[in-house]
C-alpha cells in the first residue's frame, strides 16, 4: 500500500520561496560588506624620486691622482751657434752623434749576390756531351794516378785497418777539382789521405755541354788494402 504525503507537508511547494529567501541574505551580506570598509587606504609615493640606499659597508672608491708634471726646461740658444744665411744658400747639417747612434743598432747581413754567368748555384752534371779528361784518359786514369800517390796509413797499417773508401768530387769549368766530399770510409786514417791526394791533382779538360764548359761530378771509389 503506498503512503501519501498531505499537501502541508510536501515542501516541494515551497522551493521558490526558500530560493528568494537565499537571494536576499546574499544580498544583505554583500551589503554589510561594503559598509563596514569605510576607511580610504592611501599609497605614499613622497619618496618614489628619491636616491637608492647605498649600504655602509660598501668600499669607499678613491681615485688615483694623476702624477703632475715636471717644469718645463727651457731651451737656451747660444747667439754664437746661430749664423744668418740667404734664403737662397744650402745648409749642410752634421751631426756628430749619428755614429755612436748607429753603433747600438744591429745592422743585417747582406750576403753577396752571385754575378750573373757565375757558376756557384749551377748543379753539377753527372754526365755531359763531353766528360772531363784527366791527362787524356778517363776516370779509371785518374784513379791510378790516385792509387800510385797513396801512401799507407801508419795507425791503418799497425791496427790492420783495410777497406773501401768513396768520395765524390766536383771538375769545375776550368778543370779545377773541388767540393771533395768522403761517402764511406772503415776509418778517418783512410779517408784523409784519399782527401789529401784528390787536392793535389793536376788540372783536368773540363767536360762540356752544347760546347759550353760545365761542371761536372764524379764518384771515386778506392780501395786500401794491406799486403
Amino acid at each position: 500500500m503506498e503512503a501519501k504525503k498531505s499537501p502541508g507537508a510536501n515542501l516541494e511547494n515551497k522551493r521558490g520561496l526558500f530560493y528568494q529567501i537565499g537571494l536576499a541574505a546574499s544580498l544583505l551580506i554583500m551589503i554589510g560588506v561594503f559598509a563596514s570598509s569605510r576607511t580610504e587606504k592611501s599609497i605614499d609615493f613622497s619618496l618614489r624620486d628619491t636616491a637608492p640606499v647605498i649600504p655602509a659597508d660598501l668600499p669607499e672608491l678613491v681615485r688615483e691622482k694623476e702624477p703632475e708634471a715636471g717644469p718645463v726646461k727651457p731651451v737656451v740658444v747660444n747667439p754664437q751657434d746661430l749664423r744668418i744665411v740667404p734664403n737662397d744658400s744650402r745648409i749642410n747639417v752634421e751631426i756628430d752623434w749619428i755614429d755612436d747612434f748607429l753603433t747600438d743598432i744591429p745592422m743585417p747581413v747582406v750576403e753577396s749576390v752571385p754575378e750573373a754567368g757565375s757558376s756557384v748555384n749551377e748543379p753539377p752534371f753527372i754526365i755531359a756531351e763531353d766528360m772531363p779528361q784527366f791527362q787524356g784518359g778517363d776516370l779509371s786514369t785518374f784513379r791510378n794516378w790516385v792509387l800510385s800517390n797513396l801512401a799507407y796509413p801508419n795507425i791503418a797499417r799497425q791496427n790492420g785497418i783495410e777497406g773501401k773508401v768513396t768520395l765524390t768530387f766536383v771538375i769545375e769549368k776550368d778543370g779545377t777539382l773541388s767540393n771533395i766530399e768522403v761517402l764511406t770510409s772503415p776509418d778517418r786514417s783512410l779517408s784523409d789521405e784519399a782527401v789529401r791526394v784528390l787536392e793535389s791533382s793536376p788540372q783536368w779538360t773540363p767536360g762540356k755541354q752544347r760546347n759550353t764548359p760545365v761542371r761536372v761530378r764524379f764518384t771515386l771509389p778506392l780501395e786500401f788494402k794491406l799486403q
